[in-house]
């Protein structure tokens, strides 16, 4: 063997007998190492480049030594023509090349990862979700299936079923984003005011810039006049109340900083089934104990607090129970909470020492005549120094929801009262960690707590835009109620607010079977029945918890109102086969 080429060179010259006794040349260059071998001139690397290339394709002859000028050598007398490679030889000369290494293992698998963040689920996002979304890529390959579109009434987004936004929130946040356009005569005056008001409590003026964690101060103040307007003169105090980025961030951020302790000191955290998953996803994250208080679904999901009672005495056998959830109106269940049922509520958390938590981002969404919306924060004040002083409270509200339907901006609130001093300051503190809630979703919470009023230029079309949506909001829950419960096999409770129906299902016994064999929860395998053959995607109750033995579905009622109406005509369809085939 020979080395061809000048010292330090990594291309080699392989030369073999064959049996017949005939010469062949076995070539096998590792161009790329040669070339940056610090004994490998520049005018070498090119030809040893182009060589092995030409030598996999078989257009190459064996290389002759490399010269520093480009002259080319006289030819040798004697020498034989270009040398023919056969496959093999070129298969050979590729085999000798060095072996990658193997792929270094990863530092993050399902086995390394934190195991609390391994066990959230979040049904509303589920699977049956990723499913809708595969089916959406088949339909726009042209794959037939035996509906056009898929309809996803399983998340409360109003605008992506097709609800309008409220022009004069929508004016202000441009006005905000864009400050030029505050000379435009197109943007009624007030909507400028309001502009210019958040706009000066911004730093340099500007939406762009970070507000204190707590939020731009101008707009907590509004945060706080409303609180006082609709409570009736509830007082409210701004340094009580932070801007977070929607509902959901303050309730993660004050379960945070609730949950403590070990063993049977953890904290437990009671919630209500069936629940928005949000709070057992959290209660998973942050490894707290999840105790479970059942609705009563005979008496339109009503609260009853011997169940409470009975759930926080067992629950003291294996945690440290000292939170206490309300969401109301409900979500998935859509009941309103009556006042005597709040103040029952109040009563037990003062006297067992628990922490309340009142989800109440669906405020503005009340549909049933009967029920009207009391704040927790205003029947607490009104049972007296003795509760109002002392029970500590967390009220939660949104953009998200309500006739405002703004998810994307995230854009939210809490107001917490009688929080220890020391505590305020560790809540100060652990917001700050994420600097701010985005100045965008601020702004559009401020017009939701500071809307036009009477006499101001935008009143009118303003409330004629509220009362439209809520109007239909209204129109459609009756809708969902009554043709959910012309399906026989199906029950539907009333819905006095919110924006979903949550409907009980009969589902049959050989459907139960068909689902332990597909390894799925009964109504989960009914929901993605539904899905496959009618294109609804709805989440299933066992997603929000329910009584054993029992199967619900939760679905939207935010599509237009003839849509909602085809997608309930789809259902009873659907169920009555279903029900066919399965008994």
């Amino acid at each position: 063997m020979r080395r061809a080429g000048a010292r330090g060179s990594s291309l080699f010259c392989i030369c073999t007998e064959g049996r017949s006794g005939g010469g062949m040349h076995r070539f096998s260059g590792l161009a790329k190492e040669a070339a940056a071998l610090p004994g490998c001139r520049a005018e070498r690397k090119e030809p040893a480049v182009r060589f092995l290339a030409a030598l996999v394709t078989g257009t190459t002859q064996p290389p002759r030594e490399a010269t520093p000028t480009p002259r080319r050598r006289p030819p040798t007398p004697g020498r034989a023509g270009p040398v023919r490679w056969s496959s093999a030889a070129k298969a050979s000369a590729v085999q000798v090349q060095v072996p990658e290494k193997p792929p270094r293992e990863k530092i993050l698998t399902l086995e390394s990862m934190n195991p609390q963040v391994k066990a959230v689920e979040y049904a509303v996002r589920g699977p049956i979700v990723l499913k809708a979304g595969e089916i959406e890529k088949e339909l726009r390959k042209g794959i037939k299936k035996p509906f056009t579109e898929v309809i996803k009434a399983n998340i409360g987004d109003a605008h992506a079923m097709g609800q309008q936004p409220i022009t004069f929130l929508r004016q202000v946040v441009a006005l905000c984003t864009y400050p030029n356009l505050l000379d435009s005569p197109s943007f009624p005056e007030d909507s400028k005011e309001r502009a210019r008001r958040i706009l000066q409590g911004c730093g340099g003026n500007s939406l762009g810039s970070y507000s204190a964690s707590q939020g731009v101060n101008c707009i907590r103040e509004d945060v706080a006049a409303y609180i006082e307007r609709r409570d009736g003169g509830v007082p409210a105090d701004p340094d009580n109340i932070y801007l977070t980025t929607g509902a959901s961030d303050g309730i993660v951020t004050i379960l945070k900083i609730l949950v403590s302790g070990g063993g049977k000191s953890r904290t437990g955290v009671l919630i209500p089934i069936p629940q928005y998953p949000l709070y057992s996803a959290v209660i998973s994250e942050l490894d707290a104990v999840q105790v479970n208080y059942y609705l009563d679904e005979d008496s339109c999901w009503a609260l009853d607090v011997n169940e409470l009672r009975r759930s926080l005495e067992e629950a003291k056998a294996y945690c440290n129970p000292k939170v206490l959830c309300i969401i109301n109106p409900g979500n998935p269940t859509g009941q309103v909470q009556s006042r005597k049922c709040i103040e029952d509520v109040i009563h037990f958390a003062w006297e067992e020492k628990l922490f309340l938590l009142a989800d109440e981002v669906y405020q503005d969404n009340v549909y049933s005549e009967s029920c009207q919306f009391n704040s927790f924060k205003k029947v607490l004040y009104e049972m007296g120094p003795e509760y109002y002083n002392n029970v500590e409270l967390a009220s939660f509200h949104s953009t998200s929801k309500g006739y405002m339907g703004e998810c994307g901006y995230r854009g939210g609130y809490m107001e917490v009262i009688n929080l220890h001093p020391e505590i305020k300051g560790q809540l100060v503190k652990l917001l700050s960690v994420r600097l701010c809630p985005p100045v965008s979703g601020q702004a559009a919470m401020d017009i939701v707590v500071n809307p036009p009023v009477p006499g101001e230029e935008s009143y009118t079309q303003f409330i004629k835009e509220k009362e439209s949506v809520l109007n239909n909001l209204a129109r459609k829950a009756k809708l969902a109620e009554d043709m959910l419960n012309q399906v026989p096999g199906i029950h539907c409770n009333p819905l006095q607010g919110a924006m979903y129906a949550f409907p009980r299902i009969f589902i049959p016994a050989k459907a139960i079977e068909a689902a332990k064999v597909h390894k799925m929860a009964p109504d989960m395998f009914y929901c993605m029945k539904l899905l496959e053959e009618t294109g609804i995607c709805v989440v299933p109750g066992s997603g929000f918890g329910q009584r054993e033995g029992t199967y619900h579905l939760r679905m939207t009622i935010l599509p237009p109102f003839e849509k909602l109406k085809i997608l309930l005509e789809k259902v009873k369809a659907f169920h009555i086969k279903f029900l066919e085939e399965y008994s």
